[in-house]
């Protein structure tokens, strides 16, 4: 299997992360390591972000939140064997022919990076009575084809009419991880520079008028990873995450909400890292606000308001921590 954009991004973060001090990056990972569950995957939250209850989350290991947290402790340079292993074992058993193109994404980038850290084999191995072949990855990488519609681009599932930003993006990801690309790429590319709006943002799906700073940065990295940039692009991209800063310091999701979040501001700087533009928002109130959803005793909240940390919003805000580092070793 091949690198590709998500190895490169990780390895970015780490080379961010490389002088972070020691017992904080410990800290963090404990932090994470407590998500594990017993059968070495990871569980999410125990309460949505809107406060509603989730009693079963937490407890039960999921492809999502297990790719965050190994993302986060490779970053940290802090992926124990112990873990390692222990989630190797459990990929086996996480496997289906029929994951979603978000948790099919996951599980390849797990099988991928576990080989690269800790030299685990997790595909073409028996795993919990599972056998998981390089043929049944690649008959699930392009059963993805399913979801293809007309307009070039990837729906969200089966029944899905209207072809999404982020879920192409991920289509494009999974067929990158096992060193292919998807069929058709000039409709791809049609499709994803269909979705960008007249405030130089990208929208998700395409009724929408107001660009997303998420489904921007799913656009601007689909068309880096097919030679699709150019001037007009970062000039129009830098507009609009212009629109969406925060006086704090982060990044709004879009320009009606409120406040800023993690993800909103780790993607928004991704975005600028990618088409070399300086971030909007100056590096030092970026550092004030990422030091404002960090938890003392270890994580990373969604923003101000939220209440519970968990591997995903840990993982955005190492990385905005790891992006402020990378900007630090530039300007010196």
């Amino acid at each position: 299997m091949s690198a590709g954009y998500l190895i490169t991004l990780g390895d970015d973060l780490k080379r961010g992360l490389a002088t972070f001090p020691v017992e904080l990056a410990k800290k963090h990972a404990r932090f994470i390591e407590s998500r594990q569950q017993d059968d070495g995957g990871f569980g999410g939250r125990v309460e949505a972000l809107d406060g509603t209850p989730l009693a079963a989350d937490e407890a039960t290991s999921d492809l999502y939140y297990a790719a965050f947290a190994i993302r986060s402790l490779v970053a940290l340079g802090q992926l124990t064997p112990q873990v390692a292993q222990r989630a190797g074992n459990w990929l086996g058993q996480a496997w289906s022919p029929r994951l979603n193109v978000i948790d099919l994404v996951s599980w390849l980038y797990l099988s991928v990076v576990l080989q690269i850290e800790q030299g685990i084999e997790t595909v073409s191995v028996q795993a919990a009575h599972t056998s998981v072949s390089s043929a049944d990855v690649l008959q699930a990488i392009h059963r993805l084809e399913e979801l293809r519609r007309p307009d070039g681009g990837y729906a969200k599932s089966m029944e899905g009419v209207s072809s999404s930003t982020y879920h192409s993006f991920l289509a494009a990801l999974a067929y990158e991880l096992v060193g292919q690309s998807p069929p058709e790429i000039a409709r791809l590319m049609n499709f994803v520079k269909s979705r960008q709006r007249d405030d130089g943002g990208f929208v998700e799906i395409g009724p929408m008028k107001r660009s997303g700073t998420n489904p921007t940065a799913a656009a601007v990295a689909l068309l880096k990873m097919y030679g699709e940039i150019t001037p007009a692009l970062k000039s129009d991209v830098a507009g609009f995450l212009s629109d969406v800063k925060a006086s704090d310091g982060g990044y709004l999701a879009n320009s009606r909400i409120p406040f800023p979040d993690g993800l909103s501001t780790f993607t928004a700087l991704v975005t600028c890292r990618t088409l070399e533009i300086e971030s909007p928002s100056p590096w030092r109130r970026v550092g004030a606000f990422m030091k404002s959803i960090e938890v003392p005793a270890g994580g990373f909240l969604a923003a101000g308001w939220d209440r519970e940390a968990d591997v995903e919003y840990t993982f955005y805000g190492l990385g905005i921590r790891a992006l402020i580092g990378l900007e630090a070793k530039a300007a010196s």
